[in-house]
């Protein structure tokens, strides 16, 4: 059993709607727990006048009875509140020729040779992530039957990066951190991106940023070196760059690798009977020949501006071929804060995959026991 999943629905049609085959029976799983994910990715400062309309949560249509997991796929529902606004609208009225550069307004209307870029936006709209963090939440419910934990921050907002990389206070007071604004670490940091997403407004302008994920508790041996599509870190990177606006992942030390010796580089290896193998350092994240070390796997991804803004770049219309304004659509200025709750979850599912390839077991107690039985092996 392994966990699948496929999305469907657009920004503002009626709902998002998810199937999640491959879930094992017997996990606790609630309304709330889903919900509480939800509402992690709709928070954050920066973010547009479409989450003051949308109050996430989750109808769950299936593979959960008397709140614990059946074995059967699990069917999600989210709807769009926004719907009411838009049910109406005829095709004239959302009519848009105008694509924005850095989406995929052109490629993809050109690809699926539609005279409408709406049809094209609806779907490939960050909104669909709300689905994708739904499917987080459960994979999350499972992992955490293992004691496998998720840990999210902003390390850098416009430019403006954060130093503080203080994991064991992370992890003791993330409830209280989640509450935060921007989800950084650095308090002063924090003022100074907060005055940089105000300036954005002004200037009808938009931000990036990196974040920075951490799984902890990762068994030893998750993924392969024997085969391209078995690394760990492929998966990983892959996933996270299939999440809309990011373009760029690294693990561990990751590009600053390149300007050190190897004696700097790599993890030295050490073992105790209380331990096992273990590493003092952590420059690979976690990974090292598409495999988990036993150390906490670390990774931070990029997300670039949010390309809408509302002083529009240059284009050029569909319709007529003239040079035009991209047209303007109700957006984020900063999602940062929010992007790093997906990447959280998104990452969740993948570990959860390799974890199910790894240990098997359908029910929730065949896993771990497996998963026992096999750490006592390798001490």
């Amino acid at each position: 059993m392994i966990i699948r999943y496929l999305t469907a629905g657009e920004s503002h049609g009626y709902a998002l709607n998810v199937i999640i085959d491959g879930v094992p029976s017997n996990v606790k799983l609630q309304k709330k727990d889903i919900d509480t994910e939800l509402q992690r990715r709709q928070a954050g400062y920066g973010r547009g006048t479409r989450m003051l309309i949308e109050t996430d949560e989750v109808t769950v249509v299936s593979g959960v009875r008397n709140g614990m997991t059946t074995g059967s796929p699990v069917s999600l529902l989210i709807r769009n509140r926004d719907w009411e606004n838009w049910k109406n609208k005829s095709y004239k009225e959302t009519l848009e020729t105008k694509p924005r550069p850095g989406h995929a307004d052109l490629a993809g209307a050109l690809k699926f040779d539609l005279k409408n870029i709406r049809d094209v936006l609806e779907r490939s709209s960050a909104r669909e992530t709300a689905a994708r963090t739904a499917v987080g939440a459960v994979a999350k419910k499972v992992l955490r039957e293992l004691d496998i934990g998720f840990y999210s921050s902003v390390i850098n907002i416009g430019g403006i990066s954060s130093p503080v990389k203080d994991y064991k206070q992370l992890k003791k007071n993330y409830d209280n951190f989640n509450r935060t604004e921007l989800r950084c670490m650095d308090k002063e940091a924090s003022v100074k991106m907060k005055k940089r997403i105000d300036q954005a407004v002004t200037n009808k302008d938009s931000l990036g940023g990196v974040i920075e994920v951490l799984v902890e508790n990762v068994p030893l041996g998750l993924g392969s070196f024997t085969q391209y599509d078995q690394k760990l870190d492929a998966a990983l990177a892959a996933a996270i760059m299939s999440i809309q606006a990011f373009k760029g992942v690294e693990i561990g030390d990751g590009f600053s690798l390149a300007d050190r010796t190897g004696r700097t580089a790599h993890d030295e290896i050490f073992y105790s009977k209380e331990k096992g193998f273990f590493h003092k350092t952590n420059h690979s994240g976690g990974i090292e020949g598409g495999m988990s070390n036993g150390e906490d796997i670390i990774f931070r991804a990029v997300m670039k501006p949010i390309p809408t803004l509302m002083q529009p770049l240059k284009t050029v219309d569909l319709a007529t071929k003239k040079a035009e304004a991209a047209f303007k659509e109700r957006s984020d200025v900063c999602a940062v804060p929010s992007a790093s709750i997906i990447a959280e979850n998104v990452a969740a599912v993948e570990i959860l995959k390799f974890v199910q390839l790894k240990f098997g077991g359908d029910s929730i107690r065949e896993l771990r026991l497996n998963l026992q039985n096999y750490l006592k092996t390798i001490r």
